[in-house]
């Protein structure tokens, strides 16, 4: 075992619906060792979660009596052991204070993290797994104003002092797949590589929008229909139209001149650069272990590391 692993002092899981990340961490918060694999909470045969960690984890075997923090949809009511939503503002020591020990037969112990919640419009926002990384995100001084976490349902972040004190979620990566996918601006939409004229033309569309998303959307359709749009570029076009609507609602919910933190990794994270670039908007992405900061931050906070 070489000496940067035996300093280990901290197993953080990032366990996610369809993704399993593991690190290994020192006594310095800095990542020794990770793994990941596709085996999220959903491909866990017989809900056999323990089974799979020790699987999973098996060269880090020598590490179990190390305290283990975990944090995504592993929480949920569908995971390992579903813990409560703690109520905005909340940092690092209030997502600490509501820490869920869970002790199994064996003895492995893992303290499962909080979701978060907001309410807007009498209706509640929450999210799991994405709090971790905005506290990482602070605790690498990247992480004030705006933080956004794109994906399938992106996350807009309000933080102010390390904290988040707002967020609110929306559904793009979802219905760009349901619109892509089921609806008649799918029928003129040809493969080809990324457009990026179109995609920032969507951009500028969504970005106008004054609430008449639903009507723009149709231009999916009749731009390619009297070729004023290559079919090749609709998908992206589509793309554009709804990350500039988002990003057009994100910013009037979240009013700050900072530039935004993005948070992930990828073309998804490449597109929300550029429709922030063209929207006027500077952007910086938080580092590749900034859950594994946050999952340190929060350990440290609970006092399971010193």
């Amino acid at each position: 075992m070489n000496s940067a692993v035996s300093e280990a002092a901290l197993i953080g899981l990032d366990w996610g619906t369809s993704s399993f990340r593991a690190y290994l961490i020192g006594k310095d918060g800095q990542v020794r060792e990770q793994k990941s694999a596709a085996q999220g909470i959903m491909a866990i045969k017989d809900r056999d979660f323990e089974g799979a960690f020790r699987s999973l984890l098996s060269s880090w075997s020598g590490h179990f009596s190390l305290p283990v923090i975990a944090s995504g949809m592993i929480t949920s009511r569908n995971g390992w052991v579903e813990t409560p939503y703690v109520p905005v503002p909340a940092g690092k020591d209030a997502l600490a204070s509501r820490l869920v020990p869970y002790r199994v037969d064996s003895g492995l112990e893992i303290h499962f993290v909080p979701g978060l919640n907001a309410s807007h419009d009498a209706a509640p926002d929450v999210m799991r797994g994405e709090e971790v990384q905005v506290v990482g995100a602070s605790a690498e001084a990247k992480g004030e104003g705006h933080v956004v976490l794109p994906g399938t349902h992106s996350k807009w972040v309000k933080v102010e002092a390390g904290r988040i004190v707002d967020f609110h979620t929306f559904m793009t990566g979802e219905v760009f797949a349901a619109l892509k996918t089921h609806t008649i601006l799918g029928t003129l939409m040809t493969g080809g590589s990324f457009s990026c004229e179109g995609f920032e033309q969507g951009v500028r569309s969504g970005l106008c929008g004054d609430g008449d998303l639903l009507h723009r959307l149709f231009h999916v359709r009749t731009l390619p229909l009297f070729d004023r749009l290559p079919r090749t570029a609709a998908a992206d076009y589509l793309s554009g139209i709804l990350i500039g609507s988002e990003i057009r609602s994100g910013l009037a919910s979240h009013k700050n001149g900072d530039a935004v933190t993005l948070i992930g990794r990828g073309d998804l994270t490449d597109r929300y650069a550029c429709a922030l670039t063209v929207a006027g908007m500077k952007s910086r992405i938080a580092s590749e272990t900034v859950v594994a900061s946050g999952l340190f931050e929060i350990a440290k906070s609970a006092g399971l590391t010193s």
